[in-house]
């Protein structure tokens, strides 16, 4: 079985920033295409960025381009999400989750148990 974990996330000030982590276990992370998602309070999961396997191009969200970064490291068998110039609107929880592909249409098919991010002043 799959398992992802997050880690990193915590409470900033508007404009801050933040790293998210994910660990995989019990399979290597350089055959998927890893994704974050997120929810916020009263709001449907949805996709924040997504970095491909074969070639490591990455996609991002409208919301989040220019100030989030997603990044892997298949030696350590992680990926990373840095989030800059954070808002109260990326308050919410953060997933990472394995995705068959990495494209404006990306589809989770399996995530871990999220990170808190709060942003507010």
């Amino acid at each position: 079985q799959l398992e992802l974990v997050e880690s990193g996330g915590g409470s900033v000030q508007p404009g801050g920033s933040l790293r998210l982590s994910c660990a995989a276990s019990r399979f290597a992370l350089d055959y998927y295409s890893i994704g974050w998602l997120r929810q916020a309070p009263g709001r449907e999961r949805e996709g924040v960025s997504c970095i491909s396997s074969s070639d490591g191009r990455t996609y991002d969200a409208e919301a989040v381009k220019g100030r989030f970064t997603i990044s892997r490291n298949n030696r350590r068998n992680m990926v990373y999400l840095q989030m800059r110039d954070l808002k109260p609107e990326d308050t919410g929880v953060y997933y990472c989750a394995v995705t068959p592909m990495c494209n404006t249409n990306w589809v989770p098919v399996g995530w871990g148990q999220g990170t808190q991010v709060t942003v507010s002043s």
